[in-house]
């Protein structure tokens, strides 16, 4: 399919996962507050929620894979809009806390099933070995989410009141996400009976790909428990520091342009390298900012700029190393396994933060950011020798074809 063909599918992408992400991960980040103060339930089960709702992600997460790879994208992307819709409707008429979590349930349900995994295995089983532009553009569009989500969050609660934003999010998503879903996102050519079963099946991957698969899936875990700790912690971390919560909130909004701008020098390489190019640049930009700001040195905007340059790139080669590792036809189901680890990490990570904080201080934190991250590195090394994992091309079904250059004739994955 010609690039311009592509730019209507990856428009209508950007906007279903900025509204996916603003009314999902993003939502507390506005709405804990209002909700905590107008119900009076515990803060701590009001953000709670967001953390059930990752963990129900991350067990449909493989799930969702499969769907896509027997069916595409299309049916999963609109069964989200329709989940988030009920999801927020739950919250939105909660009258008890019980009913708020069943909502968070549900929108974790909508969450795995409409979030970027979801997405980049929807361009992938569309574009094949081809999808890796069309994955970098999307990630473009997703780090806007913030940026329009936050501002248009804060505005609702202050006309309708936090039960009211809950209630336009939902319409939007039957008004907005379900119809870009239903008319712009084609659907995805059949697999040919003759696709060879190894490349097809939901069974075990072979040795050196589950080497390749557990490496990366180790990247995964410490790369969501980083994200997760510092999207939740960074505000009471820096102002353990001394920083003003004026200057703490300034500071912080330099990460989400940081990710975009570090996406679109991604972007201007027009995938000429390797995307463990693109992972290693993300992994080393994210401990060096985090060792920077773990040592106090002056110059916190600056260690955040780095900090969320890497996170952005980070969020490209999430969904672009499994394409290049493990090939097309399989990208689906592969990028749904590996979700799961992740979102399991940013689930649990916020609650490990706070007990780290409140019973070791804020400095212990810093630390064991830092050791994450460099352990994120060691982990890097071990994939760069199982790069030349890719699938054979008799198992490529028509209209797919590995990156160039690329063939299986044996793997280098776990050998000096």
């Amino acid at each position: 399919m010609s690039e311009g063909r592509r730019w209507p599918v990856i428009s209508a992408l950007g906007v279903i996962e900025i509204l996916a992400w603003g009314s999902s991960f993003y939502l507390p980040a506005v709405l804990a507050g209002p909700v905590a103060d107008g119900t009076g339930w515990s803060l701590a089960w009001v953000v709670g929620g967001l953390s059930l709702g990752l963990l129900v992600a991350a067990f449909a997460s493989p799930h969702v894979g499969a769907a896509i790879h027997r069916h595409g994208g299309r049916p999963v992307l609109a069964l989200a809009a329709l989940l988030l819709t009920v999801g927020l409707t739950t919250l939105a008429l909660a009258p008890v806390l019980p009913v708020y979590l069943a909502g968070w349930l549900l929108l974790g349900l909508g969450m795995g099933c409409g979030l970027y995994d979801p997405a980049f295995a929807t361009l992938g089983r569309l574009y094949g070995a081809e999808a890796r532009p069309a994955i970098t553009t999307l990630t473009l569009w997703g780090g806007f989410a913030s940026t329009v989500c936050w501002p248009l969050s804060a505005f609702l609660v202050a006309q309708v009141g936090w039960r009211g934003a809950c209630l336009a999010y939902a319409g939007l998503h039957l008004t907005v996400t379900l119809p870009l879903v239903l008319l712009l996102i084609p659907k995805a050519q059949a697999l040919p009976a003759g696709t060879g079963h190894r490349q097809a099946d939901t069974g075990p991957l072979s040795g050196a790909e589950r080497r390749a698969f557990l490496l990366f899936a180790g990247v995964l875990i410490l790369g969501g428990a980083i994200m997760s700790l510092v999207s939740v912690h960074l505000l009471t971390l820096l102002q353990a520091r001394g920083v003003a919560l004026a200057s703490a909130v300034s500071y912080g909004a330099l990460i989400g342009p940081a990710q975009v701008g570090a996406r679109i020098v991604e972007m201007s390489f027009k995938g000429r390298h390797h995307p463990l190019w693109t992972l290693t640049a993300a992994l080393a930009l994210v401990a060096l900012g985090l060792v920077l700001l773990a040592l106090g040195l002056p110059g916190v905007g600056v260690w955040l700029v780095l900090y969320g340059g890497g996170n952005g790139i980070y969020s490209i080669a999430r969904g672009t190393v499994p394409l290049a590792l493990f090939g097309p036809v399989r990208y689906p189901l592969v990028v749904g396994r590996l979700a799961r680890p992740g979102l399991v990490a940013q689930a649990l990570a916020p609650p490990a933060g706070a007990f780290v904080i409140t019973h070791a201080g804020p400095d212990v934190l810093w630390w064991s950011l830092t050791v994450l991250a460099l352990a994120n590195l060691g982990l890097i090394a071990g994939l760069w020798r199982c790069r030349s994992i890719s699938v054979t091309a008799p198992d490529l079904p028509t209209g797919f074809r590995p990156p160039a250059g690329k063939g299986r004739k044996g793997s280098g994955c776990g050998r000096a």
